[in-house]
């Protein structure tokens, strides 16, 4: 049976083949070739792949996404499309779906949402509550360096708190819409905002949202 991270691990892949080595995306200063070696680094390099964590592997991390990102496109976009090598723990579908649903939903809207005719993409409520069960486990994590409080909510009411403060900035919209937002896609997301229209600015304008 495919497996959220699988669907949306192929999807990407096509968007990014779709899209050729050198459109852009999201991710400030990435192309999509960029985006493709990342993802295939990230699943096969773990060794350089904690550089975007650890500052002391970040160098390490830059010579190894040269490196892939000098291979030729089409066989990135096959590493990507074929998964982790056999022995990786990515293999293990437990560990896919935890590590890779999010990861492959916010790359394949990166590239989605950085073409000018983009819309947005029907998803299935099961697919909605897995991203919202996401969403609130992570949320304070990528909240906790913003400038104002942040409370995200689901059309049904549902609320997660992403970071406490004041003034408190509301978003809602459908748990898809709020990962990307808080993946720090805030300008590609589509959310209402309340609250006082400084603190909305504020928090459009900041990096420090995302992991």
């Amino acid at each position: 049976m495919s497996t959220f991270a699988k669907r949306e691990r192929l999807l990407l892949a096509d968007l990014l083949e779709t899209a050729g080595p050198d459109a852009p995306t999201l991710c400030e200063g990435w192309r999509t070739r960029d985006l493709a070696a990342h993802v295939v680094v990230r699943e096969r390099r773990p060794d350089a792949a904690g550089g975007t964590l650890i500052k002391q592997l970040a160098s390490r991390l830059d010579r190894v996404m040269d490196e892939y990102g000098a291979k030729p496109y089409e066989e990135l976009i096959q590493l990507i499309r074929t998964g982790p090598p056999r022995f990786s723990p990515f293999q293990l579908k437990q560990v896919d779906e935890a590590a890779n649903t999010v990861e492959f939903y916010v790359h394949a809207e990166d590239v989605r949402r950085a073409q000018p005719d983009w819309s947005p993409r029907e998803l299935d409520p099961v697919f909605q509550d897995a991203l919202w069960s996401r969403l609130e486990r992570a949320a304070r994590l990528m909240g906790r360096g913003i400038p104002t409080g942040l409370v995200l909510r689901r059309p049904n009411g549902q609320t997660t708190v992403a970071h406490r403060g004041t003034p408190v900035v509301t978003a809602t919209g459908e748990p898809s819409e709020l990962l990307l937002f808080a993946y720090g896609r805030q300008n590609a997301a589509k959310v209402e905002l309340e609250g006082e229209q400084d603190a909305i600015a504020k928090l459009h304008e900041s990096k420090q949202l995302g992991i």
